[in-house]
């Protein structure tokens, strides 16, 4: 694939960011940043300039060094540098670069200084006053800050994914009854699962257009039209989501559907790449000039730009790009790939079904196996078990096993973690189980460093196999407590140990960016349900759209593994 003196640039101004948050030689720094900015100047593409053998050396500010990583970029694709730095810094930090008045030494103190590694760590820090206390900040900086941030991430209303999936798939349905309609698409964040949607996006295929806006705007749980033509309706359902249906001919729905998917920033870089080959994208096709060349489906318009579909779950300009040119996109984890769930209660502790109807309901998603882990004694809202009552269910699963056809019932426990790492339950009784979930289920304001020892202690007892809804956030009820991911997902690294990603709705924790750290550092994570009664195995599917969005391939999920192979490797973390 071709590289671009943009793409070079990007991943110079990449580099000179991550190198300046890590207090590098400013003359380092400089000459990135000089140097990208002489490539985006630049007319003339110096990967030609390499194939005719040209010395990139007499470019302005170009000197070995620099000529021969852009050599290794044109010719990779990528950086070796670039890639290191990654490593050493938490991916997320550059999205504090995009708060307003952050620039990358005021990233690099906060970061230092306080460990301050996403925008929820930076609004806390500067609600609890430590920013304040930082050399060059102060007050007034601490506040300006705060509210650069409210600015940044004060949005519309938005629903849980599952929220809303409640109204959009019965619309879907609707729209799909309508005569002379042949189909019906949902766009935007929706398709991307993102784990909250401030709208929805659909887009229909019909005959008549103008049948289609006077049947949506009809629909029974409409509060408000907002706008209606005769290709387009927005209005505002009686939940308050808002609904945007667009009528489109056949041969423009891929370029519609790819348009309305977005993301905007991975549209953007789309458009740019159709620009350099003298083409134009819109949601109507792709064009050059004004002779159409491909639109009528998505593959089409990523082939016209010289690159494979993208799956939707990846589109948010995080490298699913480059990785598309480099013909190095994953092939991402689908349901189908699970062979069980590692995380279910029963009516033992605070579910609300049988340890039968658990085991039945499981193999009728077609499972092997599923992990019965019942909340430990500390968790007395939740009827935990001590020793005794963990004792009682082990031998009751034992006696069902042998009952059972075509599932398996693994013997688990979620344990609380205490607030001194160590876990709720003794050894002897651990040792007698599948596998340990450790979780923390209290004291979620413990400081940073505080909050990282105690998983990391948990992590190091020798019975402990999953951490648990590793961040312990519930989406728009409860932040994220504070944790070094990093230092975290490396410890299971080298303890052997796994991490869960919750697929509860409310939950959907691991978060993306770590699911894709976990993918980078050879960590394995287990997608569960958390299922506390039979019909929350169904939430599986918003695990598996995290895990996508996370770049996760069936080879780094623990649970697509078949039951045998599953038992050698949770037995390694048992010891």
């Amino acid at each position: 694939m071709p590289v671009h003196n943009a793409d070079i640039a990007k991943i110079f101004e990449e580099i000179a960011d991550l190198l300046e948050i890590e207090n590098a030689n400013p003359f380092r720094v400089r000459a990135y940043r000089n140097a990208a900015r002489q490539l985006q100047g630049m007319g003339e593409s110096v990967a030609e300039m390499i194939s005719r053998g040209e010395d990139l050396t007499g470019l302005p500010g170009i000197g070995d060094d620099l000529a021969g990583k852009i050599a290794e970029i044109v010719e990779t694709g990528d950086s070796r540098l670039l890639q290191k730095l990654q490593k050493q810094t938490p991916p997320s930090i550059t999205e504090l670069l995009k708060i307003p008045g952050l620039g990358p030494k005021r990233v690099r103190a906060l970061y230092h200084e306080l460990d301050v590694q996403t925008v929820e760590q930076l609004a806390r820090a500067a609600q609890d006053g430590r920013i304040r206390e930082l050399p060059g900040f102060g007050t007034k900086t601490e506040q300006t800050i705060l509210q650069a941030i409210t600015a940044h991430v004060t949005k519309q209303k938005r629903f849980k994914l599952a929220v809303a999936a409640q109204y959009a798939e019965p619309l879907k349905k609707y729209l799909e009854k309508i005569p002379d309609v042949s189909q019906v698409m949902l766009a935007g964040s929706y398709r991307r699962f993102k784990e909250t949607v401030g709208d929805i996006d659909i887009l229909v295929t019909a005959t008549n257009a103008e049948k289609v806006m006077d049947r949506f705007v009809a629909y029974d749980e409409v509060k408000k039209i907002s706008a209606k033509g005769g290709t387009r309706a927005t209005v505002i359902l009686q939940s308050g989501l808002q609904v945007d249906v667009r009528v489109v001919k056949k041969e423009s729905l891929g370029a519609a559907l790819q348009y309305f998917t977005g993301s905007k920033a991975h549209n953007i870089e789309i458009r740019r790449l159709a620009q350099e080959r003298k083409l134009k994208i819109s949601e109507y096709g792709v064009f050059k000039g004004n002779k159409p060349v491909s639109g009528s489906t998505e593959e089409s318009v990523y082939r016209a730009i010289g690159l494979p579909w993208i799956a939707p779950e990846l589109r948010e300009n995080r490298g699913e790009i480059e990785a598309a040119r480099a013909g190095k996109l994953p092939k991402l984890v689908e349901f189908a790939d699970l062979k069980g769930d590692l995380h279910a209660h029963t009516q033992a502790t605070d579910g609300h079904d049988t340890l039968r109807k658990m085991a039945e309901a499981a193999r009728e998603h077609g499972f092997e196996y599923i992990a019965i882990t019942e909340h430990s004694r500390r968790l007395t809202v939740a009827h935990g078990l001590d020793p005794q009552r963990l004792r009682k269910q082990i031998l009751e699963i034992d006696k069902l096993n042998g009952q059972l056809k075509n599932i398996t019932l693994l013997k688990g426990i979620e344990v609380d973690i205490l607030e001194d790492g160590r876990l709720d339950l003794p050894n002897d009784v651990l040792s007698e189980l599948d596998l340990v979930v450790g979780a923390v289920h209290s004291k979620f304001h413990l400081s940073r460093a505080k909050q990282t020892e105690r998983i990391l202690r948990a992590m190091d007892h020798p019975y402990f196999t999953i951490l648990a809804h590793p961040t312990g956030r519930l989406i728009e009820n409860r932040e994220p407590y504070d944790v070094d991911m990093l230092r975290i997902i490396r410890q299971a690294r080298e303890r052997g140990c796994f991490l869960e990603l919750n697929a509860h709705p409310e939950r959907m924790d691991l978060l993306d960016i770590y699911c894709q750290m976990s993918r980078d550092e050879e960590v394995l994570v287990a997608i569960n349900s958390d299922a506390h009664r039979i019909q929350d195995f169904d939430n599986l599917v918003y695990g598996i759209g995290q895990a996508r969005r996370g770049w996760l391939e069936k080879k780094d999920v623990l649970n697509t593994r078949p039951l045998k192979l599953l038992r050698s490797l949770l037995k390694r973390t048992m010891t």
